[in-house]
C-alpha cells in the first residue's frame, strides 16, 4: 500500500504542514517512520482521515475564497465494483467527488483506497463562491 509523507498529506488535505503534523502529534492520524526516518501515514488511513476531515470544520483557519476549478487532486476513499459500472470517490481536501464510470476504466487505472487521483470536472458554468 502507497504511503504519504506529511507535507503530500498536507497537499491532498488542502492543510499547510504543520496542521499536518499537529494532527498526526494529536493521534488523529496514525504515522510510522520508514528507513529515513521521516514521518510517513498508510494511503488506507489518509483516506478514511480525509474523510472525516472533509465532514466539517475542525477548528482550523478556512480560505475566505473559493473558486471551482477543473481538477481537484485527491486520494481515492472509496471504489465500488458492479459487473459493467463502477463508482470511485475521492476526497480532495473539503470536496466529496464521486464519479460514475466503467468497471474496465477502474481496472485499467488500478484504481484502489488511498491512491493518489485528480477528479477532473467539465462543465459549461463556473459557480464561484465567497465565504
Amino acid at each position: 500500500m502507497q504511503s504519504y509523507t506529511i507535507g503530500q498529506a498536507a497537499r491532498l488535505l488542502g492543510v499547510s504542514p504543520d496542521t499536518a503534523r499537529r494532527w498526526a502529534d494529536a493521534g488523529r492520524v496514525a504515522t510510522h517512520r520508514d528507513e529515513a526516518g521521516r514521518r510517513l501515514i498508510d494511503g488506507r488511513a489518509l483516506a478514511a482521515f480525509s474523510i472525516e476531515v472533509g465532514q466539517g470544520p475542525d477548528g482550523e483557519d478556512e480560505a475566505a475564497y473559493t473558486s471551482a476549478r477543473n481538477a481537484f487532486p485527491g486520494i481515492v476513499t472509496a471504489v465500488k465494483l458492479g459487473d459493467v459500472a463502477a463508482q470511485v470517490e475521492i476526497q480532495a481536501g473539503p470536496h466529496r467527488l464521486v464519479s460514475l464510470l466503467t468497471r474496465e476504466a477502474v481496472e485499467e487505472l488500478g484504481l484502489e483506497v488511498g491512491m493518489r487521483a485528480t477528479a477532473r470536472v467539465k462543465s459549461t458554468s463556473v459557480h464561484i463562491d465567497r465565504v
